[in-house]
C-alpha cells in the first residue's frame, strides 16, 4: 500500500494535449516559420519576462497578446487563444485523476497562468467541480517554479510534501516539487504517467 494520499496535476500539457503541437498549428496557420514563437517569446529576454509576467499576474493578456503580436507580426486580437485553440482534454489523464479522486486520493490542480481573459483556458474543464483543490499563478502573484507556490498548493491540499505526487510536463518545475519532498512524475506520454501514479499511489488507475 502507497502512503501517498495527494496528487497534483499541472493543466497545460497534462490534462490537456501537448502544447508544442497546438503552437506549431498556430505557426502554420498564420504563415510564420516554424519555432518562430518559441524564439520570440521563450529565447529573446523581453519574451521571457513579459510572460513570466504575466504568470505572475503583473501583466494582463491583453497586454501579453499586444506584445507578442509585434514580436511575432501578426495580429493581436486574441492571440493567445489563437496560439492555443487547438488544444483539447487529455482524457486518459482526467480520467485518471477522477479514478485517484473515487478511491480516496486527494487531487489539486497548480498551474501557470497564461491569463484569464478575454480568452479561459480553463473553460469548460470544470476545475473547481472535479478537483479539491484549484491553485492559478496569477491568483497568488507568483509562478512555478516557486517554492512558495508549492507551499501554498500542500497547504490548501492539507498534505505534507512527502505524501503527493506532483505531476507537470515542464522538467524543471518537476525537478522544483522534488526539492521540496513531493514524488515527482514529468508526463512526456500520458499512457506512461498514468501507469507510473498507479504505480506510485498504489491503485489502479488504468481500470478504474
Amino acid at each position: 500500500m502507497s502512503n501517498r494520499t495527494g496528487l497534483i496535476l499541472d493543466f497545460g500539457g497534462v490534462l490537456t494535449t501537448p502544447l508544442l503541437p497546438a503552437v506549431l498549428a498556430f505557426e502554420q496557420r498564420e504563415g510564420l516559420p516554424q519555432g518562430a514563437c518559441l524564439t520570440a517569446l521563450y529565447k529573446d529576454d523581453e519574451g521571457v519576462r513579459i510572460t513570466s509576467d504575466l504568470e505572475r499576474g503583473a501583466v494582463s493578456q491583453t497586454e501579453w497578446n499586444d506584445f507578442a503580436g509585434k514580436m511575432l507580426g501578426v495580429s493581436p486580437d486574441n492571440l493567445m487563444g489563437r496560439i492555443f485553440g487547438a488544444l483539447r482534454p487529455e482524457p486518459l489523464l482526467i480520467n485518471a485523476a477522477a479514478a485517484a479522486r473515487r478511491a480516496g486520493i486527494k487531487v489539486g490542480i497548480l498551474s501557470n497562468s497564461v491569463g484569464l481573459a478575454p480568452w479561459d483556458l480553463y473553460d469548460g474543464y470544470e476545475l473547481e467541480r472535479l478537483y479539491d483543490v484549484v491553485v492559478i499563478s496569477e491568483q497568488h502573484l507568483m509562478r512555478k517554479p516557486d517554492p512558495s507556490l508549492f507551499e501554498i498548493t500542500l497547504k490548501l491540499m492539507d498534505l505534507p510534501a512527502e505524501q503527493c505526487i506532483f505531476v507537470d510536463d515542464t522538467e524543471a518545475y518537476v525537478q522544483a516539487a522534488e526539492q521540496l519532498g513531493l514524488a515527482g512524475v514529468h508526463n512526456q506520454d500520458p499512457k506512461q504517467t498514468v501507469a507510473t501514479l498507479s504505480e506510485l499511489l498504489g491503485v489502479d488507475l488504468i481500470a478504474s
